[in-house]
């Protein structure tokens, strides 16, 4: 079983800043992440809203260089098809991944979430060329363009909100025939001129040549579909945490997010959590940065502390 100070799950940005901090701080530490990189950053075409970039970057590259610049200090990162589990018990925690066992004295969780999804044809094929799970992210790129939101609770009003300051028109598109959001985002929406509301209506298909042009409806009333012009549509019905590995480890809110204090650290000692995986009110590039320092920081207090 290979020994460390540190082991990291994860390798999108919470992960690979945690590891760049952990390394210089002259801890050994390992990152264990997908033989496929997947987390939301390296998947997103463009990213304009993280310092130092003012022309924006491309997600890809910006992963690219995070791993280039933790690898300089030590970092080692391994690739596995999955991490089947850990053990928090004992004074180390272990991790098993495969056929092999790593123990460290720290444990970082930084596995992120996912986007749920519609699972209707044309969503992958123009993810990132006007099918968006981030208004924030990239709202920008559809100024004075009509787009669609798609859900009916607090992230889809927000969206829409934050839209409606962009773009020249948003269609809020929700299944059933009253919203979820809480009750002051319904109000500001409803009284926002560009924000029309089509209720009882999903989508079945998402059309358009190199990027998204339509989107077909279906009314659940009377099953008359049509098709609607957009140049983007921002899919908001909701995330899921990456946590089933710590899952009757560690506490979890209702939804399934990794519950720590301000200092990331999670209910069992010596295990951290940062980024999206963590419950807080934001989760941004920026924040999950925010998060790798903090739990890094912190680890190397507790390992300090305990030797």
């Amino acid at each position: 079983m290979d020994d460390y100070h540190v082991i990291i799950i994860g390798g999108g940005a919470a992960g690979l800043t945690a590891g760049l901090y952990a390394s210089r701080a002259q801890l050994k530490t390992i990152l264990l992440e997908s033989m496929i990189p997947s987390g939301q950053a390296y998947m997103t075409e463009r990213i304009e809203n993280y310092p130092g970039f003012p022309d924006g970057i491309a997600g890809r590259e910006l992963i690219e260089r995070f791993t280039q610049q933790a690898t300089r200090f030590g970092l080692e990162i391994q690739q596995f098809t999955a991490v089947d589990r850990v053990e928090a018990a004992g004074e180390k925690k272990v991790v098993h991944a495969g056929e092999k066992r790593f123990s460290a004295s720290a444990l970082i969780i930084a596995t992120g979430a996912q986007w749920q999804k519609l699972g209707i044809p044309g969503e992958e094929e123009f993810t990132g060329k006007g099918i968006s799970y981030c208004a924030t992210c990239d709202g920008a790129f559809f100024k004075d363009q009509a787009v669609a939101v798609v859900g009916g609770g607090d992230t889809a009003l927000e969206d829409a909100l934050y839209l409606g300051r962009l773009a020249r028109k948003v269609y809020v598109i929700h299944r059933r025939d009253q919203l979820r959001a809480q009750k002051i985002l319904q109000r500001k929406a409803l009284e926002e001129p560009k924000i029309e509301f089509l209720l009882h209506t999903v989508v079945k298909e998402i059309r358009g040549e190199g990027v998204v042009k339509t989107l077909l409806l279906e009314n659940l009333k009377d099953a008359e579909q049509k098709e609607l012009a957009v140049s983007g549509a921002f899919i908001a019905v909701g995330q899921r945490p990456n946590t089933d590995l710590v899952r009757g480890v560690l506490a979890l809110d209702d939804i399934g997010y990794i519950i720590t204090d301000q200092d990331c650290a999670t209910s069992v000692a010596g295990i951290f959590a940062a980024g999206d995986v963590r419950k807080k009110g934001l989760r941004q590039i920026t924040t999950a940065v925010g998060d790798g320092a903090l739990a890094a920081a912190a680890a190397e207090r507790y390992i300090e502390v305990k030797t």
